[in-house]
């Protein structure tokens, strides 16, 4: 069970090394991801775009070039296209983004011939780990559903299950936050998470326990239960998914975390055929190799369930 990224690091160098192929490659944090991944024996990587300027960049960042094929590919759709064909016809397991435009990305991923749509609803995950937190979180969707629907909460929550399974976290315990911990009708999300609660209950929803509408106190600090006076709650500070209500409420905690916390993070976008890496230009190194290594042990849960 991973309660730290040294936990799936270590669970990525147990299993065969996943191939990565990346799209528009050219792009300065991504290749430093690449190249560190690479060597801590995380992952190899087809890089798909411009030649030359990756060659400047792969120099520049000392990598061993020769180790990797590169496919020259100047137009970024069309790296795209090349690089997510790679995944879709088995040649890697995992796609990531270079530099190229999140909805130049996405397309790809919902091309109907070449691309990784498989009929799921698709969603983000971040995985954290957070000083003073003692388990892994898994916030969800922070990035790419704008306002869910209690339908597509139900799938956000099975794709965030299966991301922790492949952490080693079964039954992970879900909190559909809200800012209040009790029902109000005037209060929609806390409606749609008591809904949520009572499926997972009637077995609708398996492989978790579902405990809302849940404030996020309740949700990772063990010591609001008790003075709230909520003990008899499934989830007393000690939820694996943080599932929120809208992008509005992810965004802002995701950025909050990351500006004021002692953290490690990865992210995924899941729902697909494979484990696509989006992260933002202006996320670290760090969180690119552990958006990497999250998407390895996700590639080798899929395909051990195959």
């Amino acid at each position: 069970m991973s309660k730290h990224f040294d936990d799936i690091i270590a669970q990525v160098k147990s299993i065969p090394m996943k191939k990565l192929a990346v799209a528009a490659a050219e792009d300065e944090n991504v290749l430093e991801a690449v190249r560190k991944a690479r060597r801590d024996g995380i992952a190899n990587a087809i890089l798909v775009g411009d030649a030359d300027k990756i060659t400047e960049i792969g120099k520049k960042l000392d990598m061993e070039l020769d180790k990797y094929d590169i496919i020259d590919v100047k137009d970024p759709i069309e790296a795209a296209h090349q690089a997510v064909k790679l995944v879709h016809d088995g040649e890697a397991e995992m796609y990531m983004k270079g530099l190229i435009q999140s909805k130049d990305f996405l397309k790809s991923i919902l091309d109907k011939e070449v691309g990784l749509r498989t009929g799921k609803t698709l969603s983000h995950v971040c995985v954290f780990e957070i000083k003073g937190i003692k388990q892994l979180l898994f916030l969800t969707d922070v990035a790419f559903m704008t306002y869910p629907t209690l339908e597509e909460k139900v799938d956000i929550i099975a794709n965030t299950v299966e991301v922790c399974a492949a952490c080693g976290i079964e039954n992970p315990k879900v909190a559909p936050l809200a800012a209040v911990e009790v029902v109000n009708p005037k209060m929609p999300v806390t409606v749609e998470a008591a809904e949520l609660t009572k499926m997972n209950e009637e077995g609708k929803i398996p492989g978790c326990i579902v405990d809302g509408p849940l404030s996020a106190d309740l949700a990772i600090f063990p010591e609001a239960a008790i003075h709230k006076g909520a003990t008899d709650r499934k989830i007393q500070g000690d939820a694996d998914i943080l599932l929120f209500p809208d992008i509005h409420a992810g965004n802002i905690a995701y950025k909050f975390i990351v500006h004021t916390t002692e953290f490690k993070n990865g992210c995924i976008l899941t729902g697909t055929k494979a484990p696509a890496i989006l992260t933002s230009r202006s996320d670290s190194v760090d969180t690119k190799v552990n958006s990497i290594a999250l998407a390895s042990v996700v590639a080798e849960h899929i395909r051990k369930n195959k």
